[in-house]
């Protein structure tokens, strides 16, 4: 029963990198119903960003805030000189110039970087909270800190002005710009802020993965898995496919399948809810009068 538990809570630590990257998927996809498929090197190499500002000697938490700063000017910059020319292009226009910044990425991390694996930090202490048996001072940690993101993002987005007129923006553009909304600059502050939470979902899990370039490949498949759970055009459903993958993954690779496959549990959720509920556990369903 104590190691089920173990299985638990840590799925549900990872299961919050999960929600952050995946919510993050949804925000873009919200904003111009596309996936961006280079959002795990997005926040891979935001965690190198950070990486190397720790090693130049700063505090964690101020390498940790000042990256995640980093990371929002990026994703803006990224919105408005890359994405911005091909947002009226076909789909498959704005796909491969998705992939493309993901192997970019993942070339310039490597290349300036290398691939040997690297260690990274955990601001938590290495005992165990308590003495528990259950938990890492770790996963304790990235759970706390993701529910703080989740916690601030939803007040942002709910109280506030600037985060009710990106809403607007992403849900409505041409009502948004009727009532005098800059639709564009709203659109880049959503991509600033799906780079940030890809940061930080990094930073996270980079103390347990390693630093690498490829550390965010599994994590992105995860996190697809968890979006299409939860419904790829709601943002509290994937945050709650995020936990809901992160303890899948645990509970059957430890007792059912192994570790060797546990990516096949999301790949396998995919599938399985594109063929029988496309828009998600909580996500809308959108009939059209033909």
């Amino acid at each position: 029963m104590e190691t089920f538990l173990h299985q638990v809570i840590a799925g549900l630590a990872t299961g919050g990198i999960y929600a952050s990257v995946a919510l993050a998927l949804v925000m873009i996809y919200q904003a111009t119903h596309h996936v961006n498929f280079a959002q795990g090197e997005i926040a891979m190499f935001a965690t190198y960003i950070a990486w190397t500002l720790v090693q130049t000697g700063m505090p964690y938490w101020a390498a940790f805030f000042l990256t995640v700063l980093i990371a929002f000017v990026m994703g803006v910059l990224i919105e408005r000189i890359i994405v911005r020319p091909v947002e009226q292009a076909p789909v498959l226009s704005v796909v491969v110039v998705f992939i493309g910044l993901l192997v970019i990425f993942n070339s310039l991390a490597g290349w300036i970087y290398t691939y040997t694996i690297k260690t990274f930090p955990s601001p938590f202490p290495k005992d165990p909270p308590f003495g528990s048996r259950l938990v890492s001072s770790h996963e304790l940690g990235a759970i706390g800190v993701t529910l703080v993101v989740l916690t601030l993002l939803f007040a942002f987005f709910r109280f506030t002005p600037l985060g009710l007129a990106m809403r607007a923006a992403a849900q409505n553009p041409a009502s948004a710009k009727l009532v005098g909304i800059r639709v564009g600059w709203m659109l880049a502050l959503g991509w600033g802020l799906a780079s940030a939470i890809g940061a930080i979902a990094g930073m996270m899990v980079a103390p347990v993965v390693f630093l690498d370039p490829n550390m965010m490949s599994g994590i992105l498949l995860y996190a697809f898995a968890a979006a299409l759970v939860g419904g790829i055009d709601n943002p509290g459903g994937a945050v709650l496919g995020g936990f809901i993958v992160g303890v899948l993954e645990n509970v059957l690779g430890a007792y059912v399948i192994g570790n060797e496959l546990k990516l096949s549990v999301a790949l396998v959720l995919i599938i399985g809810v594109l063929v029988v509920r496309p828009s998600g556990l909580f996500g809308k369903v959108h009939v059209t009068r033909v």
